[in-house]
């Protein structure tokens, strides 16, 4: 890896205006392995000013020439697959298998999307007496997040080569290799120069600069809902357009079939899953009255199997959380759980035993969840289920839509047509039924205060185009 201290900016792996450094942290152990540049305003002017010379040129490059491109990309990702998939496991404390499968995999697979997309995409058609452009949007703004650092570059970065536009990356200063990787791997394919750029730094400073800078058309941004405000207002005053997937507080709603003890332990696993840090995370697990206590019973099972310990063994299922800021705010909302009133069938918010040191919470069920409770309401973002009871599926619907967020939302049993009524009712970006995966065509993105735009397949590609009429002939 390139010294993790520079940014890549116009072709070049350049040092930083400012001398002031991050440190990054293993979350495993709590101690500093390395070191990444701290960018200002100036390195942004410099990444942009090399965006918007190379949007002269890439935004009128052939399709063929962009398909070619990303099979280079693709080939080289392949070659460092195992090293990109450590980095994950080393940055950020993702057990090394979920890493490997599905971490580092997500991002071939964005690759693969984009190319089979731009086979048959149409970025001019004729309708009635009219000519349709589908144009690229310009320079763009990316900010990723923490917790799926090659997901997030990826599902955005794909669509930027794409369609022809240019960009510079920010990535998150707590999970930052991630993206040296992909820039060394842009540089490696021949990405012209000023297509791809990055700089490190805080969002504070670096997105709030990107953010604000008149020559950006677009923010991309995935990420809290506090950020996302923040970055939509700062927006406004250059009226960008801005895309943002933010926060979650995804309900499942368990039937009362055949399959509930099934529904339950897979549901259990998905919401630790990654440590509990992602946005889509089903965290909300609405039971059957009748069933309560025998969904106790099945989760708590299911949690005491959990091996929870170093990501970098091949056994470990959970690992620790990704940064200390989250560890405190997870152990706070345990805290706040207990005191409404909540009860705790298994967790809780010390270490597991035989673990001293880095960001672990074992994996907590909270019973007799109320919808007044903080811990119904705040994303946790954490190793952190909640189980709330229903009287009928009507009542579980009330529930499930009672909430800020609207990102995702699950539906889990036997009986098909239930499932099916169920989802088309639930106030979700994505529903998800029986925890089918969406693979990285289905579009993803939020309703409500979980933001707006789409993600992944020809949604996120149009996220990155104008659109154009010509009328007349």
């Amino acid at each position: 890896m390139i010294d993790a201290k520079k940014f890549y900016i116009n072709g070049e792996w350049i040092t930083p205006t400012n001398s002031e450094t991050i440190d990054v942290i293993n979350p495993a152990n709590e101690k500093v392995f390395t070191s990444i540049g701290s960018g200002c305003v100036n390195d942004i002017n410099k990444a942009v000013d090399a965006a918007k010379e190379a949007f002269k040129i890439y935004s009128k490059t052939e399709i063929d020439e962009r398909i070619i491109l990303l099979k280079k990309i693709y080939n080289i990702y392949k070659k460092r697959y195992e090293e990109i998939a450590q980095t994950i496991c080393l940055e950020m404390g993702c057990p090394i298998q979920l890493s490997r499968n599905a971490q580092t995999k997500v991002g071939l697979n964005h690759l693969k999307t984009a190319i089979n997309l731009l086979n048959d995409y149409k970025f001019e058609f004729k309708e009635n007496n009219y000519i349709i452009q589908q144009i690229p949007i310009g320079v763009c703004g990316l900010i990723t997040p923490w917790n799926w650092p090659i997901n997030q570059i990826m599902s955005k970065l794909v669509f930027v080569l794409a369609s022809g536009c240019t960009c510079i990356l920010k990535p998150s200063e707590i999970s930052p290799l991630s993206a040296i990787l992909i820039a060394e791997i842009i540089d490696e394919a021949g990405t012209p120069r000023g297509v791809f750029n990055l700089v490190n730094g805080f969002g504070s400073i670096v997105g709030d600069a990107m953010s604000r800078h008149p020559e950006i058309s677009m923010m991309s941004f995935t990420g809290s809902t506090i950020g996302g405000i923040s970055v939509a207002k700062s927006s406004a005053d250059t009226v960008k357009r801005v895309s943002q997937e933010l926060g979650g507080k995804s309900a499942n709603i368990i039937l009362d079939d055949s399959s509930f003890e099934k529904s339950v332990k897979q549901g259990v696993i998905k919401c630790m899953e990654n440590s509990g840090q992602s946005c889509n995370a089903p965290t909300r697990m609405l039971v059957p009255f009748r069933r309560l206590e025998e969904s106790f019973f099945i989760a708590k099972s299911v949690c005491n199997s959990l091996i929870v310990g170093n990501p970098q063994n091949e056994d470990t299922d959970v690992g620790p959380l990704a940064n200390v800021k989250q560890y405190k705010k997870v152990k706070d909302l345990i805290h706040t759980g207990i005191n409404d009133g909540a009860k705790i069938i298994t967790g809780g918010s010390n270490r597991p035993k035989n673990i001293d040191s880095g960001y672990y919470i074992e994996p907590t069920v909270f019973a007799y969840v109320t919808e007044e409770m903080s811990i119904f309401k705040e994303e946790i973002f954490g190793p952190v289920l909640t189980i709330t009871h229903y009287h009928d599926y009507e009542h579980a619907l009330d529930i499930a839509n009672n909430t800020d967020y609207g990102l995702a939302a699950y539906v889990s049993g036997f009986e098909k047509k239930d499932l099916l009524k169920l989802s088309k009712r639930l106030n979700a970006g994505q529903v998800y039924i029986n925890y089918s995966s969406g693979g990285t065509e289905a579009p993803f993105g939020g309703l409500k205060m979980s933001g707006n735009g789409r993600e992944k397949g020809r949604w996120g590609l149009n996220e990155f185009l104008e659109t154009k009429a010509i009328i007349g002939e």
